[in-house]
């Protein structure tokens, strides 16, 4: 698949490297399809918690995703931000720290639009009271998203054999439960509440897996989604104009559908790891 479109920005969140449900080829050809002069990482790009649990759920396709972040560098001096979620708050230790000249980490970031408006980045788990006060909650739910996420897929199976679309049970289950779409409202209420305490005019967030770009009030509200049900990017073009791209719209493929290898060269996946990678993977306690 050949580079379509030069993006000014583009934001991916919640990629879960390290996870089983963790979509790394797809996120990875995604990124072979784009070039841009920023790439955003808004928190749990790699699963602490899954690799902390498991230790050996580190695969060479995790490995490669990072290294098509590498080459976007290299090749097109692409600045890549990477900023700490909660499945990532291993990163706690060293934030804020830059690697080389194009790859910082960082808690939070303002981005400067070509309008010179400015957007509040952050992955968005500073307001949920459970992952950051009653954490031993947040891995019991982890672990029974993980089982859903497993069920699911099977789910889906069956339905493709029937000749039916691909239907979510974990996002049709968090869309009808009363108090998850409370949840849903005032996480993103509170969010753009704070983006107006920073002074800018919109935010940028992750962590609850639902994209979305709407209006709260005054402040553009852009949710970036998630590449384990989703497969979601927020982009931003040369005119300063928000859009959400579905990977499984571009590839026309099912979410739960595996890619074929042959979509996925992994030509660089045994080569000696680069400083950034094998910087990350050691703060996470990765043996691989």
């Amino acid at each position: 698949m050949e580079v379509r479109t030069h993006f000014r920005t583009i934001v991916l969140s919640d990629i879960h490297l390290g996870s089983k449900g963790s979509k790394a080829k797809e996120v990875t050809a995604f990124l072979k399809l784009y070039k841009c002069d920023k790439l955003i990482l808004n928190g749990d790009i790699i699963d602490g918690w899954q690799l902390k649990k498991y230790g050996n759920t580190w695969k060479k396709r995790h490995t490669a995703f990072f290294r098509q972040v590498l080459k976007m560098i290299e090749e097109y001096d692409t600045k890549v931000v990477y900023l700490r979620g909660n499945h990532d708050d291993f990163l706690d230790h060293v934030l804020p720290i830059r690697v080389g000249k194009y790859f910082s980490i960082r808690r939070d970031y303002v981005l400067k639009t070509k309008h010179n408006q400015q957007y509040y980045v952050t992955h968005g788990d500073i307001f949920d009271r459970i992952t950051t006060h009653l954490k031993w909650l947040a891995y019991i739910g982890d672990v029974g998203y993980n089982l859903l996420l497993g069920i699911n897929k099977f789910y889906n199976q069956w339905r493709a054999w029937r000749g039916l679309p691909y239907y979510s049970l974990s996002q049709e289950i968090k869309l009808k439960v009363k108090a998850a779409v409370s949840y849903i409202s005032d996480f993103e209420e509170k969010l753009a509440d704070l983006a107006q305490s920073k002074g800018c005019q919109g935010i940028i967030c992750g962590h609850i897996h639902q994209p979305s770009i709407r209006m709260i009030g005054d402040v553009q509200y852009l949710n970036s989604g998630d590449w384990v049900e989703s497969l979601t990017a927020l982009v931003e073009d040369h005119d300063g104009n928000w859009s959400l791209l579905y990977y499984t719209q571009l590839a026309g493929i099912e979410p739960d559908e595996d890619l074929p290898d042959t979509a996925f060269p992994d030509e660089l996946a045994d080569e000696q790891e680069d400083d950034i990678l094998k910087s990350l993977l050691s703060l996470s306690s990765v043996k691989h």
